[in-house]
């Protein structure tokens, strides 16, 4: 449920123009130049004229160099993510990244934040979900237990949230975009820069709206064709298992910073004892401090730390104790640091579950009336992924029972000659939305180009890189285009303990810490912990 307070009823139509103020409902730690606004758009775009507006909470952070050259929206993926929290903890980077000639704007869209916001139980409900929401292959019975969860989540959402429900979907955000580009009384183009399922956003605007588009940048580049279409995102997970053995991989490459690194031991050897402990811990698992640690909380500890190989000195570490049956408080402190602590973290990470199951569930076109219907579906994204195969699953069994369909669904294709062409932007190695998705969706958008990124993670933003930073910021500014088939090399190696801090400001001694905000949110509960997701992004 929502406020009325974000429902306004007026006989006027919406009213352009943006009145930017001071932003008193964010934290102390967002910069001091953000400045936040509210703007009305419509409601429900397919009444026609409708007397019924939605406030979006707009955030902007003023181009470093004035005057500025125009305004760049931004999505942050899930979906779910909230849009305006991750433009302020990602300021500094973002700016520098995108030429600092343009003001960075972004909005909670439907369905996160105060923005119709999907809740669907209460404290209690949203606790038993996430710890209910775990891989099916934790045991014998996860999978069927998880079904009955996700037609539990179904029928709750759809009694909570009868009213608004079908105004939350992906359709709809696209539109919101372009009323908000309006209000903002520029040159009338979108400029946008999505990152994980913020592509699937932008791929679709830009179908739908292909004569406005000046410049967008899909970061981490989702399947939009599965997204809509397709009873579960397999594409997603085909290079899980790449950043898997990734891990152990680069630790061996450069074992003075890496915990688990032992003279004469290979990776594969490495990597064959993780998954030795991984299924021991299924039968036997240990304890570490205050947690008990079995599959599900190793899987949750990894899945997160696939996003941003900065994670991997600390998960190294983690390991390594488990190897060694060790039980230290060192270890301790890095699950707490993937590991909500408090009933409040569980509660607002596992609330970010509705918004990703009310955004992509209602955009998502199949459903299926059993689980034997979807079993062919569950057996593929075991093949396709042996570690995030049974921790993706249950998001997708959620969504096969949902009972709301957004009022307005892309059915288009993305076969688009756009206004002006796209950048299209993908690490090599990424766990959550491969390489070849990319390529997919470039293949599509006339005259786009792709531009890769030398590395492991989750969008642009997982891997430092002077040359990124050139490109991105000389399409935002120029409109120029990489090559076709260049990549950028990394700027920071695996291990290295060298952050975008350290690239861009020489001499900084701030490196990334093991919970640096990541893109896309959490692929399920993090209280089971990967319970989180805004699932891709």
């Amino acid at each position: 449920m929502f406020s009325i307070f974000f429902i306004l009823l007026s006989a006027a139509a919406v009213e352009a123009g943006i009145a930017w103020g001071e932003c008193n409902d964010l934290p102390d730690t967002m910069p001091s130049t953000m400045q936040c606004a509210n703007f009305s758009v419509p409601l429900d775009y397919t009444t026609g004229y409708s007397n019924q507006s939605l406030t979006l909470q707009l955030a902007r952070l003023p181009a470093a160099v004035q005057p500025a050259r125009g305004s760049i929206l931004l999505n942050f993926g899930g979906p779910g993510a909230t849009a305006r929290a991750s433009l302020g903890s990602l300021s500094s980077t973002l700016m520098v990244m995108s030429g600092m000639e343009h003001d960075l704007v972004a909005f909670d869209p439907r369905g996160t934040g105060n923005t119709i916001p999907i809740r669907c139980h209460d404290d209690l409900g949203l606790l038993q979900q996430a710890f209910e929401l775990i891989p099916t292959n934790a045991s014998d019975t996860a999978l069927g237990s998880v079904w009955a969860r996700g037609t539990l989540d179904a029928q709750e959402c759809y009694e909570a949230s009868r009213e608004t429900g079908s105004l939350v979907g992906t359709a709809f955000v696209a539109r919101d975009l372009m009323e908000v580009v309006d209000g903002l009384e520029g040159d009338g183009m979108l400029r946008y820069w999505g990152f994980s399922y913020g592509t699937t956003l932008g791929a679709t605007v830009a179908a739908m709206f292909p004569e406005r588009i000046d410049k967008i940048i899909l970061d981490g580049v989702q399947n939009p064709h599965e997204y809509y279409h397709d009873v579960a995102d397999f594409e997603e997970w085909f290079d899980s298992d790449k950043v898997v053995s990734g891990i152990f991989q680069t630790c061996v490459a450069l074992p003075e910073n890496c915990a688990l690194a032992q003279d004469g031991v290979s990776a594969e050897i490495l990597e064959e004892q993780f998954w030795d402990l991984l299924y021991r811990l299924k039968y036997e698992p240990v304890v570490v401090g205050r947690f008990k640690v079995d599959y599900v909380l190793l899987k949750a500890v990894v899945s997160q730390s696939l996003y941003d190989s900065a994670a991997w000195p600390a998960t190294a570490l983690l390991l390594r104790g488990l190897f060694n049956g060790e039980a230290t408080s060192d270890m301790e402190s890095i699950i707490a640091a993937f590991y909500p602590i408090t009933i409040e973290d569980v509660l607002d990470q596992a609330g970010l579950i509705a918004g990703r199951s009310g955004i992509h569930c209602s955009d998502n076109i199949p459903r299926a009336e059993s689980l034997d219907a979807m079993l062919p579906a569950v057996e593929r994204l075991y093949d396709i992924s042996r570690f995030m195969g049974d921790v993706v699953t249950g998001a997708q069994l959620i969504c096969s029972q949902w009972r709301f369909a957004a009022k307005e669904r892309y059915t288009g294709d993305f076969h688009v000659t756009t206004a002006n062409p796209m950048l299209i932007v993908s690490t090599q190695l990424d766990a959550h939305t491969p390489l070849r998705s990319a390529y997919n969706v470039s293949s599509g958008f006339e005259g786009s180009r792709v531009l890769e990124v030398e590395g492991y993670g989750h969008s642009s933003l997982a891997v430092p890189s002077l040359c990124t930073i050139d490109k991105i910021s000389a399409y935002f500014n120029n409109g120029t285009l990489p090559e076709h088939g260049f990549a950028c090399e990394a700027s920071a190696q695996p291990y290295s303990g060298i952050g975008w801090d350290d690239i861009i400001n020489a001499g900084a001694e701030r490196k990334r810490g093991t919970t640096s905000s990541r893109i896309g949110g959490y692929v399920i509960p993090r209280s089971y912990a990967p319970a989180r997701h805004a699932m891709h992004i």
